[in-house]
């Protein structure tokens, strides 16, 4: 048994009648902790909450708020090597990308902390004399945010942070597999002073706290952050109450290697983005697509690159690839890489459980070459360190596979040609094109999100504002 953690509901912590073990994935016998397994009644509690503090929270100064999430901002930098080590123990991320993680997430309030005194309205020329115009942003009101596990504590903060920012209030459903970190968050919000009931955080099951948050009307908004399956039951539930909703649902995104790339370059920018962070993030580079005169150097350089990657316990410091999350995604995995065999790909390297230390869902990054983009390895988000290789025969070639997904999040491309840079990055059907860069490096100012079944709606990060406020347009005769 591990320390328990309640839920926060109305700036009360509120126990639970049962709890859940968070189990260290790179050593199973570590319990980081048992955290509450809330009720459909306790997330009612906390959309109650939260709608007796909104009125007086969308009333606070944007003073007000702005200095309440730098403070917030303040505490998580500086507790970034423990809540760090905190979420490397209960996500498998290694310890630098985890304290990498933190710092994001205390930057995250600190920006939008600035951005709370920018919600500007505007004046418009009316075409009537006497008439004046105005717009001006206002919150949506109570939010729902649902968060998964590969990000526990940075998308939790870019969610909540502009929420809080623009004047709404929140209750926040983290991720089961991994909710430490987004508890820890939660200690902070409430040690910073922030007002009962504006902030509430409601842990357990997605069918019974998703589903208890999607059926009460009390809720304004969702923005969720998941799978495409639970993804279109959140749009179904939300359409048919006329209620706004925001979704980031995966990507399988490709990467495109030209012949003109600097391929030792195009080598680790492939490594970083197929790999790091054990493959689990959304942005990650799944798909190799790579130009017929580079292929066969390339596939052989980021085999040899593969084997120079370390894979352990997330915080020994020389590891360069952490274990996979859970026993059911590593299993996912193990899965994918027989599918990949049974379909006709090559399988280059990898792509089998590895035993550590300690026991722990370890697994050798896997690397597929001569991939047709018609299997499934190819169109299916995967979700670990599996990565695929398709032949193209042109940059025009590679530009059609490279669409040639139901996803479209992010992508990229390694050339040293202006003339395909640009051409790539008008034509790639995504919400991010990446040149020379990872698919998976993104910026906390910039506009989060892509196209196709990958995402619906407002942006996330730099363009929050746009799904937690509305505009009110007025007219003023005088």
């Amino acid at each position: 048994m591990g320390k328990q953690h309640p839920n926060l509901i109305g700036g009360a912590w509120i126990e639970a009648e049962r709890h859940s073990p968070d189990i260290n994935p790179s050593n199973l016998d570590d319990v980081v902790g048992d955290f509450a397994q809330g009720s459909a009644a306790d997330v009612d509690k906390a959309i109650a909450a939260a709608r007796t503090a909104q009125p007086a929270w969308r009333k606070a100064t944007a003073q007000t708020r702005g200095d309440l999430l730098d403070k917030i901002g303040e505490k998580l930098l500086a507790r970034e090597t423990e809540i760090g080590t905190l979420l490397a123990r209960e996500e498998g991320k290694t310890l630098a990308e985890a304290k990498g993680e933190v710092q994001r997430a205390g930057r995250i309030f600190k920006y939008f902390a600035a951005e709370a005194l920018r919600a500007n309205g505007e004046v418009i020329p009316s075409v009537r004399p006497g008439v004046t115009v105005e717009t001006k942003r206002e919150p949506v009101g109570v939010v729902g945010l649902i968060t998964p596990w590969n990000f526990p504590i940075a998308i939790p903060a870019w969610k909540t942070a502009p929420a809080l920012a623009y004047g709404n209030t929140v209750v926040l459903k983290p991720a089961d597999a991994a909710p430490a970190s987004a508890w820890a968050l939660a200690e902070i919000i409430a040690g910073a002073g922030c007002p009962p009931g504006v902030f509430n955080l409601t842990m357990g099951r997605g069918s019974v706290i998703g589903e208890a948050m999607m059926a009460n009307d009390g809720i304004d908004a969702i923005s969720f952050t998941g799978s495409q399956g639970i993804g279109a039951r959140v749009a179904a539930v939300c359409a048919a109450k006329f209620r706004p909703f925001q979704l980031e649902m995966g990507g399988k995104n490709p990467l495109v290697v030209l012949d003109d790339a600097d391929l030792d370059a195009a080598v680790e920018v492939a490594a970083n983005g197929a790999y790091f962070s054990t493959g689990q993030r959304c942005t990650a580079s799944s798909r190799l697509i790579v130009t017929k005169s580079v292929y066969k150097t390339f596939v052989e350089k980021l085999s040899a690159r593969i084997d120079a990657l370390v894979v352990g316990d997330a915080l020994d410091p020389a590891t360069h690839i952490g274990p996979v999350v859970s026993e059911n995604q590593l299993e996912q995995n193990l899965n994918y890489v027989e599918i990949g065999r049974g379909e006709g790909a090559r399988l280059v390297k990898g792509g089998e459980r590895l035993s550590g230390k300690t026991r722990g869902y370890y697994m050798r990054p896997a690397l597929f070459a001569d991939v047709d983009n018609a299997m499934r390895i190819a169109q299916e988000e995967i979700f670990g360190p599996v990565a695929a290789v398709i032949p193209a025969d042109s940059p025009e070639h590679a530009l059609e596979l490279a669409n040639a997904t139901p996803f479209g999040l992010s992508a990229g491309v390694c050339t040293t040609s202006l003339k395909y840079a640009r051409l790539f990055q008008a034509e790639l059907k995504a919400g991010m094109v990446m040149v020379n860069l990872p698919t998976a490096g993104v910026e906390l100012q910039a506009p989060f999100g892509g196209s196709k079944a990958s995402s619906f709606g407002p942006r996330e990060q730099g363009g929050a504002r746009e799904f937690f406020t509305r505009i009110k347009t007025s007219y003023i005769y005088a």
